[in-house]
């Protein structure tokens, strides 16, 4: 499932670049996927938007299995 989230992800991150930020994979575990934002986005009010309403939403719609997201 890692790789799975991971080549989601992949899509994901060209939007996050583009606004000097990124997201990395830290760990899925039993539906739980661990990232960490970094650069821009580490430090942005909409941070919490974007990781709930953005790679979250798009991480279940891609891969079913996915219960969650959370920053760490």
């Amino acid at each position: 499932m890692r790789e799975r989230v991971e080549e989601v992800l992949d899509k994901i991150r060209p939007v996050l670049v583009r606004d000097g930020g990124n997201v990395e994979l830290v760990n899925v575990n039993d539906g739980v996927v661990e990232v960490k934002l970094v650069g821009a986005c580490a430090g942005c009010a909409m941070s919490t938007m974007t990781l709930k309403m953005g790679i979250e939403k798009f991480l279940k719609q891609e891969i079913p299995e996915v219960k969650e997201v959370v920053a760490v």
